[in-house]
């Protein structure tokens, strides 16, 4: 049985996890990699967009995919 001896500065510190090395330096990875992607956010001109995309969809003015794609094929149904 391994034993681990966690040193008097740390025992104090709430949440402490101990991770094999290859874990954490697979976290680490993982870690810089979603750090280096872009999050999208939104300027006030898409949030009113979405904002009247949404109520136009409550009050049913929307179409289908399928009625979109036959529209643009040429088969009104």
């Amino acid at each position: 049985m391994t034993t681990v001896i966690i040193p008097k500065e740390l025992s104090e510190i709430k949440g402490l996890v101990a991770v094999p090395k290859n874990t954490y330096k697979e976290f680490l990875a993982w870690q810089k990699k979603t750090k280096s992607v872009k999050t999208f956010k939104p300027t006030l001109s898409d949030i009113k967009s979405l904002d009247r995309a949404r109520k136009n969809f409550v009050k049913g003015n929307y179409i289908t995919l399928q009625k979109f794609k036959n529209e643009l094929a040429g088969n009104s149904r």
